[in-house]
């Protein structure tokens, strides 16, 4: 079996995210220069809430208020919503008064994930040594 190692860069910042997923910012509030090391990629906030790092960016196909909140439990630093997936006017707002940029492509979980693995960054069930 061949494995692929991603290239030696561990960190980018939210902006660069956005330009390698092609993502929009829905949210006016948030620091797209957060510097972002992991990603987590589900649509169980349960899983998001037991297995993310904090800081993380998270990837999911979920659109509803319950995102927003356990972001904000797990201390994460942003969601991308997956297949051009755009949420409710009420849960952009939430996101904004907590200042959580949210963020829409049009790829899929797979691709970003891809993507970002190609990248340098890490998921949060990975340990990087050093």
């Amino acid at each position: 079996m061949t494995t692929v190692e991603p290239k030696a860069k561990s960190s980018m910042t939210l902006q660069n995210v956005m330009e390698l997923v092609d993502g929009r910012l829905l949210t006016e509030k948030g620091n797209v220069e957060t510097v972002i090391t992991h990603v987590a990629s589900s649509d169980l906030m349960s899983d998001v809430l037991a297995f993310a790092k904090p800081h993380a960016l998270l990837l999911t196909g979920l659109v509803n208020l319950h995102v927003v909140h356990a972001a904000e439990m797990a201390d994460l630093a942003a969601v991308i919503f997956v297949r051009g997936k755009r949420p409710a006017p009420d849960v952009i707002q939430l996101a904004e008064d907590q200042g959580l940029p949210l963020i829409t492509s049009r790829y899929s979980m797979f691709e970003i994930s891809g993507r970002l693995h190609a990248a340098g960054l890490s998921g949060c069930d990975v340990q990087r040594n050093g």
